[in-house]
């Protein structure tokens, strides 16, 4: 039972992980300050900590 727990646990953490680099993902490709470079910087901050880095992206603007 407790390995169904802690499965459950992570496929959430995951699922969550997914959202939120998508969610992060889509606004810095529609963000059209920033050029590709910056984009491609952001996208790949984005698929490794979306959490850490969706906050350092919306506090720079």
């Amino acid at each position: 039972m407790t390995e169904l727990i802690l499965y459950a646990i992570a496929f959430v953490l995951l699922i969550g992980h997914t959202l939120l680099a998508s969610k992060m993902y889509r606004a810095v490709h529609a963000d059209t300050s920033l050029g590709l470079k910056e984009k491609n910087d952001w996208k790949l901050k984005a698929l490794i900590f979306p959490g850490y880095f969706w906050g350092k992206y919306k506090a720079r603007k």
